[in-house]
């Protein structure tokens, strides 16, 4: 979703077309195919939207409902205090506002997942653990019956 460089009615003129996310002026919005995979298994089922994910990630950045989540050593964000995302954000090459501040694309890297419905969401560094932990135990017992 490219929405930097957006033309005007005028020829020749562009509207400097980006959104401030904390210290960041977000032109466009990247989504990654594990992203799609997971919004689709994770936030579909749940809430029944059928929603372009660009367009609604767009629309909550614009409408100020992109929260960071209280630890940022993961780059989390929580859309509307209850959708956890996980975010990058890379500076746009050659590409700045009209004042020189650079503009940056948000690439969204995976869903989390709903806060209400997965409440071990509240503690991200706990449940990254628990992920990193629970994996290592299956590739074990994987390992194990191999031999």
């Amino acid at each position: 979703m490219i929405m930097h460089g957006k033309g005007m009615e005028m020829w020749g003129v562009y509207e400097p077309f980006h959104i401030m996310l904390n210290e960041y002026r977000v032109a466009d919005i990247v989504i990654t195919p594990h992203a799609r995979s997971r919004f689709a298994d994770r936030m579909n089922k749940e809430d029944g939207m059928d929603v372009d994910i660009g367009a609604w990630i767009w629309q909550c950045v614009k409408q100020n409902r992109v929260r960071p989540y209280s630890q940022s050593e993961y780059n989390a964000y929580l859309i509307d205090n209850d959708t956890s995302v996980v975010v990058e954000f890379k500076e746009l090459e050659g590409v700045t506002t009209l004042s020189g501040h650079p503009l940056y694309v948000m690439v969204v890297v995976t869903f989390l997942g709903n806060i209400s419905v997965t409440p071990q969401l509240r503690d991200l560094r706990g449940y990254f653990s628990w992920l990193h932990h629970s994996r290592r135990m299956k590739l074990m017992k994987k390992r194990r019956r191999r031999r």
